[in-house]
């Protein structure tokens, strides 16, 4: 008998009818496409938002600009956003040749490898992202022991334009993190469904 798309094996062991896996196959490569598309456009739309920012200011009749080079935290967030923009690419072509093909992985170390590829763009992303939201906090704020001045009160656009662009890598970092969930998921139940093939036989 069948239950709630669960069916009952001979020995009384719940097992799971494979209609049910595939639509929950199917829902897993959806997320996984979709959190991919977003990752591309946030990524590209952060890096355009910080490596396109800046700002004059005429200080003592002296025209000085603010630009993200100047921040070195600023430049490793549009090199880790342009990375990120990249590789997402890449995996949004893969994810729909799989979905095309009708198989999400084509062998383990395809699949060991966009784990490892998402757990490395997952950690420099977030660090990228904390290391700016850092410099934008001192920017924001200033340091009086350290004599930092509060630059944000003489670069108010300057600084509203880098912060729409953390926000949007902040977004980047934490897709990057749900995709190495679901990428860690894919590669377990690969594993799980080689030693059950192997017991089986």
């Amino acid at each position: 008998m069948n239950y709630l798309g669960i069916g009952v094996s001979p020995g009384n062991v719940p097992v799971y009818d494979g209609n049910n896996l595939k639509v929950i196959d199917r829902r897993v490569r959806v997320t996984e496409l979709v959190l991919r598309c977003i990752i591309f456009g946030l990524a590209i739309l952060g890096a355009i938002l910080i490596g396109t920012d800046k700002q004059a200011k005429v200080i003592f009749s002296i025209e000085k600009i603010a630009k993200f080079t100047d921040m070195k935290a600023l430049v490793f967030l549009v090199i880790a956003n342009g990375l990120a923009a990249a590789y997402s690419l890449v995996q949004v072509l893969r994810c729909i040749l799989s979905m095309i093909r009708g198989t999400v992985l084509f062998n383990k170390p395809l699949a060991w490898a966009i784990f490892s590829g998402d757990q490395l763009m997952a950690y420099l992303t977030l660090t990228a992202v904390a290391a700016a939201a850092q410099s934008a906090v001192f920017a924001k704020l200033g340091q009086t022991e350290l004599q930092w001045m509060k630059i944000c009160n003489m670069y108010g656009k300057f600084c509203n334009q880098v912060g729409e662009g953390i926000a949007s890598s902040l977004i980047v970092s934490l897709s990057m993190i749900v995709l190495s969930a679901i990428s860690a998921f894919s590669l377990f139940r690969l594993y799980g469904n080689s030693k059950g093939k192997g017991n089986a036989m």
